[in-house]
């Protein structure tokens, strides 16, 4: 199986022939770190597209991608109307309405888990709007045209491994106790949203005990709304407190085979 990062929240899968993708959100403004050198219009091939939320640094970039590939999307209900509303084929569009909810494909398997979203503290807030400044209104139609909806975090059974997949790290312990029941192999795991956000990351690792982790959404993707994230902290506590788990911090639009 190869893994790409394409950066925020996004990532291709291969296994085999077979593409997929999660959150593919390819669009950047020029302050960006690091550069996204693939656009939208570069994605053509892809059978399906999972989505694990309607916020616009998950779900924008979708709509066209949908449209090059004729990619089947499963997203909830929220994110469903938003593609219906942007023109995407209503036959490509699959709204996840049950928790975990199954789907067989050819050569792999997907779960979707109910979750939720992080809740930005005050910290993070003040910190934000004070960069942002006067530019506030200037980006409120982001958040306005892309609700956010139900969280989904996705788990794949891909070839002899099981890889859970969170859009946003806002779980609650007893929503991970419960997904942690099976083993996992690897976790990609969030990073934004939250002044504390490597503790939250190790909670994670905590209940679920995946054998690698890949951080990912710690990236300056959409300054000022963004930031980088340090996840240095997380990546000292892993090695000194979860000495089976390894930390794989992936490059930009690198293949990662795993």
């Amino acid at each position: 199986m190869k893994l790409k990062w394409l950066g925020t929240a996004g990532f291709e899968f291969k296994t085999g022939d077979h593409v997929f993708l999660v959150d593919p959100y390819l669009s950047r403004n020029q302050k960006s770190c690091p550069k996204q050198e693939i656009t939208p219009s570069d994605i053509k091939k892809a059978s399906q597209i999972f989505i694990s939320q309607g916020h616009f640094d998950h779900i924008r970039d979708v709509p066209q991608i949908a449209l090059q590939t004729n990619a089947d999307i499963y997203c909830s209900r929220v994110a469903a109307k938003f593609l219906k509303n942007q023109q995407v084929n209503t036959r490509q569009i699959n709204p996840v309405l049950t928790d975990k909810k199954t789907v067989h494909l050819q050569n792999y398997t997907a779960q979707a888990f109910f979750s939720e979203h992080i809740r930005f503290d005050k910290k993070l807030v003040v910190s934000t709007f004070l960069k942002i400044n006067i530019a506030l209104f200037k980006y409120l139609p982001l958040f306005r045209r892309f609700p956010c909806g139900q969280v989904l975090s996705w788990r794949f059974y891909i070839e002899d491994k099981i890889i859970q997949f969170f859009g946003s790290a806002g779980s609650s312990s007893e929503e991970l106790k419960k997904i942690g029941k099976k083993p996992i192999d690897i976790l990609l795991l969030p990073f934004q949203g939250h002044s504390d956000i490597c503790q939250i990351g190790l909670n994670y690792v905590k209940y679920l005990n995946p054998k690698i982790v890949v951080p990912h959404h710690h990236d300056d993707f959409f300054p000022p709304i963004s930031k980088t994230i340090d996840i240095r902290p997380f990546v000292e506590k892993i090695k000194k407190e979860h000495k089976n788990t390894t930390v794989i911090i992936p490059k930009i639009n690198e293949v990662l085979s795993l």
